[in-house]
């Protein structure tokens, strides 16, 4: 219930700083463009930091307590159905009620993200088929398509997605800085819960800011242009276009 509160009072803290989806090209004079080289850095970074699975996964362990429990059961719900969808709902709702179109499309701009990493996370997991830690120590016994779901954390994925949505569109400081604390929280409850590994959790925050990135026109790939939110009382729909 806390963590829901936090994130609908950044939202709502300052709604003026919503942007229409017509508005985010202009104010981003030169977005940048992913190359295949941002793609082998983040591979290799991931990679590397795999070392530190065994070792962080101990030590998180070792060190677990009941009120930390109790603080990981409250903010890891930031990653799930009850608050973003209730956030996303409620810009939406807020902006059809209100008339506020910039509101509407933020919205409709959220809810893309949230599918994007969704999917990404989802198809990601089921192609590489690392075990949690909790069903196996082995953190490289990758099985492909075996069901087993550790990489990326889809908790923290979303999480991640969420806060770089809003904190684009807010655009203020405190609220960047108030939303990648949430997220960052929730990451460190997939650990501490044994669910995820170190790099699981790296992996989705990357996920999720990606895709937001994408979807707010902030990054560009594949002549990937951000979509068009149509949003009213009678219909909604999203139009993605490539260029070549």
């Amino acid at each position: 219930m806390l963590s829901r509160l936090l994130l609908v009072a950044l939202v709502v803290a300052h709604p003026l700083q919503i942007y229409a989806q017509e508005e985010v090209p202009g104010s981003i004079r030169q977005p940048t463009v992913l190359r295949w080289w941002h793609g082998a850095i983040a591979v290799g970074g991931l990679s590397a930091l795999m070392l530190l699975d065994g070792p962080s996964q101990r030590f998180f362990q070792g060190r677990r307590s009941t009120g930390g429990d109790d603080f990981a059961r409250t903010i890891r719900r930031i990653g799930q159905p009850e608050v973003y969808g209730t956030i996303t709902l409620g810009m939406v709702g807020a902006g059809l009620i209100s008339g506020e179109a910039n509101l509407t499309r933020a919205g409709g701009r959220l809810a893309a993200t949230l599918a994007l990493a969704g999917a990404t996370s989802t198809l990601t997991k089921l192609a590489l088929g690392r075990p949690r830690p909790s069903e196996s120590l082995d953190a490289d016994g990758y099985v492909p398509f075996s069901g087993q779901d550790a990489m990326p954390s889809g908790h923290t994925t979303v999480a991640f997605a969420l806060a770089t949505a809003l904190a684009d569109d807010i655009h203020r400081p405190w609220a960047t800085v108030g939303l990648y604390t949430l997220a960052s929280g929730v990451g460190w409850s997939r650990i501490n819960d044994n669910r995820h590994w170190l790099s699981d959790v790296v992996g989705g925050a990357l996920v999720g800011i990606t895709s937001a990135k994408l979807v707010n026109g902030h990054w560009r790939i594949f002549g990937l242009r951000p979509p068009s939110v149509l949003l009213g009382p009678s219909h909604a729909g999203i139009a993605w276009r490539v260029e070549f």
